[in-house]
């Protein structure tokens, strides 16, 4: 169902991509949006290793709510900063995208998890996250991305 990889060579490993979703802070959720057009935005992400899947937070309506209720089916990419070789130009990256499906969580305590964690990869202070826990939650909605397909690679710029 999902094509393989034509520049094999350049593949990383499961473990790889998994440890590229949990250290990267964010990626790019692309949709079958309005009109047949893909829509892609950034969003910041929390990959979960106990189920294997990523969760999302978001604003309770919009172009992308809309774009999943039509089509569960996205894909979501994830690259690392990249790094350059001495002496060399080129920058050399690894690159991830997910295909799977997306849901949105309703379950009120998984999703207070879910924004906490979320919140706690980018900041360990605890005061921001019960003011925002108790001034935002009753406007936030969690999405669930169940992977169906995972590929990722190295990339060198040239």
């Amino acid at each position: 169902m999902f094509r393989p990889m034509l520049r094999y060579r350049q593949q990383i490993d499961t473990e790889e991509c998994i440890r590229i979703l949990e250290e990267q802070p964010r990626g790019v959720l692309s949709v079958l949006g309005d009109d047949g057009y893909p829509y892609g935005m950034p969003l910041n992400h929390l990959y979960c290793r106990e189920d294997g899947h990523l969760y999302f937070h978001c604003g309770k309506e919009g172009h992308k709510l809309d774009a999943i209720a039509g089509c569960d089916k996205v894909s979501y990419c994830v690259h690392d900063e990249g790094v350059r070789r001495e002496g060399q130009w080129p920058l050399h990256f690894r690159s991830v995208i997910v295909f799977g499906r997306m849901r949105i969580v309703d379950d009120p305590e998984r999703m207070r998890d879910i924004c906490s964690r979320l919140t706690r990869k980018f900041t360990s202070d605890e005061d921001y996250l019960r003011r925002e826990m108790e001034s935002s939650f009753h406007r936030v909605l969690c999405l669930e991305l169940v992977p169906e397909h995972i590929s990722g690679k190295k990339v060198t710029e040239s």
